[in-house]
């Protein structure tokens, strides 16, 4: 049997001046640039746990603007020790906008870098599915809050 995972967490969409504002991710895979964001303290809400997320990977504090909605992701990998993990992430992304602060790095945490890239150069970088996901969401606002698949 697989072990079951379940993680929350929360993203934030902050675009200005045809830039967004992206952290990099150093994973298992190498370095991957993500929305800034991450994991749901017990107990802390999706909205809040944005907005710390965004100021620990950044520098930045933000105030939400909307929700854009809601991914959900689902796959199995293989762990240590020969036991698989059945995993399921549901990833909350809101767009906000910059209210203070200063652009830095995370340090000690689970990103390296933090930039603005400009919207027309996203395509080229090493990138989790997630940016994509959030700039479609941004970009279509789809009322029901996820982004159309084709099966």
């Amino acid at each position: 049997m697989a072990n079951r995972q379940l993680r929350v967490a929360a993203y934030a969409v902050c675009i200005q001046n045809d830039n967004i504002l992206l952290a990099r991710w150093v994973g298992p895979d190498g370095k991957q640039w993500t929305m800034p964001g991450g994991g749901i303290r017990h107990g802390e809400d999706p909205y809040d746990a944005a907005i710390r997320e965004v100021e620990e990977e950044t520098g930045y504090t933000v105030e939400i603007d909307q929700l854009l909605g809601i991914d959900s992701v689902h796959h199995r990998y293989a762990r240590r020790r020969g036991r698989d993990t059945d995993f399921h992430g549901l990833r909350v992304i809101y767009t906000a906008h910059i209210t203070g602060g200063q652009l830095r790095h995370e340090t000690n945490g689970s990103t390296d870098q933090a930039a603005w890239i400009p919207l027309d150069r996203v395509a080229e970088l090493p990138r989790v599915p997630l940016v994509d996901i959030a700039l479609s969401l941004h970009r279509t606002r789809p009322a029901q809050g996820r982004v159309q698949t084709t099966a």
